[in-house]
């Protein structure tokens, strides 16, 4: 139990030192800005966020970034599109937690600008992958779902592990291709799974076959000794040449962000190889070819959670955020490692969604409230707003954290984007359990696109955003 006690302390120096208190007035909704005209296809320029962070703290300026990293500036929004039908008993429903582009998919696809097919995993209690064409983006200044292209299935939804997870409560997921490595004949689904509470140290990581039908899985391995709450949702490619100098062999990021600070205080994130320890690695093994490149905290072997303190704090960090994506973005000279999530904004507080507080000290004399009516008695952490924001760090900043020159908490992002503007549905929806926004991110290096899931726009589908690096 000394685990769960420790939490209650974090906790609640948490709660004394980042002011997530009781909510007051909604912050207003920002305006619309996207002007194209419906079912054009043309690109929109995207704002950088305001001069400094605002007086909430939720957002980080822009201004006076070196020239060589990619800022909100660079980003151009091509439209969106959406999700083909389910297929083989399962179905895109409340997906969109995991993507990665292949190059190489779809390769009878139209020539419109956007080669290549994306994996992906589909209904959050079933896990399955699926293979999918990618359309040209539509935009629809009315969010009109009818004027976007629909996405073709080129592959059914399968399991590519094969069963080794099980059933996963509030499930974490990430995808990333990556062609052949070391001694692998053929390319690879990395993949990581988790979930919500995770208080036994799991294997968390493994790789498939791009058959999904015959996946060939292998694995589970441990990251090392690292909790599961700072490794296993997001994973993305590192562009070869940066992990060359600074993590070699090391060709995959993978993390966490964990809600109510069992992460840290901020978005986590490790490289790793595992194809230099085996091809595979047996079952169970730990990978050691490991770095930490993010950790706003300190990792203490043994204990689920991470030990935090002020100091080692992402600056616009709150309990309620949820970081559910990432990717390493490129373009020529220019880079910036991303993450993407559903941002609390105002206020923020441990209970309901009605603003009712549940006590977390641990004081059995503690007053217990009512559970409030539906549709607001879901407890955890809440906030007064919510926005869809990326936001944007040094990769500079990383590899002096890989050299040991900078502690894992000191990288801070030098710019956040917030895109509710382009989303169908923003905002909260109580009464659909709706709270968060966006889901995974991939990435095409090739042609500097980003892909972006919005969760449960289409009903209870996600919808793909497309986004293209400008130059």
């Amino acid at each position: 139990m000394r685990f769960l006690k420790s939490t209650i302390v974090i906790v609640i120096l948490l709660l004394a030192q980042f002011a997530c208190n009781f909510p007051g007035a909604q912050e207003e909704a920002p305006p619309s800005q996207n002007t194209a005209v419906s079912g054009d296809t043309s690109q929109t320029p995207i704002a950088a966020a305001e001069a400094g962070a605002d007086e909430s703290g939720d957002t980080i300026d822009a201004a006076g970034i070196p020239g060589r990293l990619i800022h909100p500036d660079d980003l151009v929004y091509l439209g969106a599109f959406r999700l083909p039908e389910g297929s083989n008993g399962s179905s895109w429903e409340y997906g969109g937690y995991a993507m990665t582009f292949y190059p190489d998919g779809d390769p009878n696809g139209p020539e419109d600008g956007f080669p290549g097919s994306i994996f992906a995993i589909g209904h959050d209690h079933d896990q399955l992958v699926s293979e999918i064409s990618i359309p040209a983006p539509v935009i629809s200044p009315s969010k009109n779902l009818d004027e976007l292209n629909t996405a073709s299935t080129l592959q059914e939804f399968h399991d590519i592990t094969n069963g080794l997870f099980g059933y996963l409560e509030i499930p974490r997921a990430g995808l990333e291709y990556l062609p052949p490595q070391g001694d692998q004949a053929s390319g690879k689904l990395h993949f990581a799974w988790g979930q919500h509470f995770q208080f036994k140290h799991d294997p968390s990581h493994g790789w498939s076959e791009l058959d999904l039908s015959a996946p060939k899985t292998a694995g589970l391995w441990y990251l090392g000794d690292y909790t599961n709450y700072i490794t296993n949702d997001y994973l993305f490619e590192i562009p070869a040449s940066w992990a060359e100098e600074n993590t070699p062999g090391q060709l995959l990021a993978t993390g966490r962000f964990r809600d109510g600070a069992w992460g840290g205080l901020g978005p986590a994130l490790l490289s790793y190889g595992s194809w230099t320890e085996g091809n595979p690695p047996a079952p169970g093994t730990t990978l050691s070819n490991v770095t930490v490149l993010l950790l706003y905290g300190m990792h203490q072997g043994g204990t689920p959670e991470i030990d935090v303190s002020g100091q080692m704090k992402m600056k616009t960090y709150k309990e309620a955020d949820e970081w559910s994506g990432g990717a390493w973005l490129t373009k020529g000279d220019k880079s910036a490692v991303i993450f993407v999530g559903t941002k609390a904004m105002g206020k923020c507080w441990y209970g309901f969604a009605n603003g009712v507080v549940y006590p977390i000290s641990g004081d059995p004399g503690e007053e217990i409230p009512e559970v409030p009516p539906w549709p607001y008695d879901d407890r955890g952490w809440w906030s007064e707003d919510i926005t869809a924001q990326i936001i944007f760090y040094n990769p500079d900043d990383l590899a002096a954290v890989a050299r040991g020159d900078m502690q894992t908490w000191e990288p801070q992002p030098h710019a956040s984007l917030e895109i509710d503007e382009y989303l169908f549905d923003p905002g909260f929806d109580f009464e659909r359990v709706k709270r968060y926004l966006v889901g995974a991110v991939s990435f095409d290096r090739a042609r500097g696109i980003l892909y972006l899931f919005e969760r449960r726009a289409d009903e209870d589908k996600s919808i793909v955003h497309v986004f293209k690096i400008d130059g």
